[in-house]
């Protein structure tokens, strides 16, 4: 039986979706003003491999996963680049979808934008208006009266007597309290039209935490089964989404609650306003394929599947570190993998669930998602299949593998592609595959024609080139950056 640790209970659970069958998960996605760092990565990476596992175990999954599109940061951003709100946030869109394309995340079964849903955001807030747990301020700003709430604290273990005012939730003059929130922000006059809406209230724009109250509500309904996010948004943003949706309609907002764990730089968390984040796309890709003012680019196929196992070999809510070395001690381990599958060509099987490894495999995921051990399955399969030379263990490390997101480029082209990780790209930048081909065919020639001191010279200048060979029966040369 599945077990998830529930960040409200602070315990693991055994997981009953409230409708036996079917899962509804409600993730909270980006705010599209830059690109994405590996601490996203990392998020994104994680949730997928959640619902791949809830897909694999039978259930009937909804998955939702949001985009805001109405921020101070999207606003900020317009304005300092002469461009509109559409433009920045479509811009930024198109870049988080190149950057899921290359960890092979798939798509939520939706994706709604927050400036979608500006209805039903005003619906809650007046709902709440009429409990007395919101009020309008002298600035124009709705509030919500936090101090209302009596549950307020208990997904964070944060009392109320605990947080001091300006502690991630912003000070106004306007305000009861200063922990109270904005629900509604009142339009100032140099702002963009296209970021005001018509209210009760006056012109204005949601505030961020009201937005997902409103998106998981209408998509998925009361409860959710399961509500995740970054570490961060544990509070105030899930706090807070807590506060409005339980306020103004009673119940649970989720049972479980899923938080995954922080990418750190040192001791630092990586984030964008500490100034030590690394995007995806300058980790998965050569700074040539970055074309100026584009949102997509072409990522590396080695190191992309390199940056997805670099997070699924670590549990997802364990504290990860973000260094060099230890991309570099992914890219090795991941190719290991890959070489059992190029030495062994792997048979075409499904899964067979009874099976010692598969049920170890299993046995780890059900156990609130241990991909480490997951992994390590992964490689006593490999393990397995390189001594017996067996095609059906090779298939089921492969359709395992599969499980997770990983395993699935052909593994003769996977092995050609470079990766600075390991070195590959510094002798070997220099020779395209078609060169490389056509050297190959020049030193098959050679043996032809009993040159063998051509044919070890050229194979010498491709080693030199960081290009190892392999000769397999009936004349067939196979290749890859070694």
């Amino acid at each position: 039986m599945l077990h998830i640790y529930n960040t409200l209970s602070r315990s693991k659970e055994p997981f009953t979706p409230v409708e036996p069958g079917r899962v509804r998960m409600y993730v909270c996605g980006m705010t599209v003003y830059d690109f994405c760092h590996l601490g996203h990565a990392r998020m994104l990476v994680g949730f997928d491999v959640v619902q791949r596992w809830l897909r694999a175990s039978g259930y009937q999954l909804s998955y939702v996963r949001n985009i805001t599109d109405i921020d101070d940061k999207i606003i900020r951003r317009a304005v300092e680049s002469n461009r509109t709100l559409g433009e920045v946030t479509s811009f930024y869109i198109e870049a988080m979808h190149a950057d899921e394309l290359a960890l092979n995340v798939e798509s939520p079964d939706y994706e709604p934008r927050a400036t979608q849903h500006v209805g039903e955001m005003l619906g809650i807030i007046e709902l709440l208006e009429e409990k007395g747990l919101a009020y309008q301020s002298d600035d124009g700003d709705v509030n919500y009266a936090v101090r209302g709430f009596k549950g307020y604290g208990k997904l964070s273990g944060k009392t109320l007597d605990d947080l001091r005012a300006g502690e991630r939730v912003a000070v106004s003059s306007g305000k009861r309290d200063p922990l109270d929130f904005v629900l509604w922000k009142s339009a100032k006059a140099d702002e963009p039209a296209e970021s005001k809406w018509e209210s009760p209230y006056g012109l204005g724009r949601p505030g961020w935490h009201i937005e997902c109250s409103a998106m998981s509500k209408s998509l998925l309904g009361l409860p959710l089964d399961i509500h995740g996010g970054g570490p961060d948004l544990k509070f105030p943003h899930h706090e807070n989404e807590i506060a409005q949706t339980e306020g103004a309609f009673g119940g649970a907002l989720a049972n479980v609650w899923m938080h995954c764990g922080p990418l750190m730089v040192d001791a630092d968390k990586m984030s964008k306003s500490l100034g030590n984040f690394r995007t995806i796309r300058d980790t998965v890709a050569d700074s040539a394929t970055l074309a100026p003012g584009s949102a997509q680019y072409a990522a590396n196929p080695r190191e992309a599947e390199m940056l997805r196992f670099f997070i699924v070999r670590n549990h997802y809510r364990s504290i990860q570190n973000y260094a060099p070395d230890n991309l570099r001690d992914a890219q090795n381990a991941l190719d290991r993998l890959y070489h059992t599958l190029n030495n062994v060509p792997p048979a075409l099987v499904e899964i067979d669930w009874t099976l010692p490894e598969a049920q170890a495999f299993r046995q780890a995921m059900d156990d609130d998602f241990n991909t480490p051990e997951a992994v390590a399955v992964l490689f006593e399969l490999s393990s397995q299949a390189n001594r017996n030379s067996s095609a059906r263990t090779s298939g089921l490390l492969k359709a395992l593998g599969g499980v997770l997101g990983l395993l699935q480029a052909d593994p003769g082209r996977y092995l050609q592609s470079s990766s600075r990780y390991l070195g590959l790209d510094a002798p070997a930048e220099h020779l395209s595959d078609d060169v490389i081909l056509e050297l190959i065919a020049a030193r098959s020639e050679a043996k032809k024609a009993r040159s063998f001191d051509q044919a070890d010279a050229i194979r010498v200048q491709l080693r030199d080139a960081g290009i190892e060979l392999e000769d397999k029966p009936g004349g067939v040369t196979q290749w890859r950056r070694a």
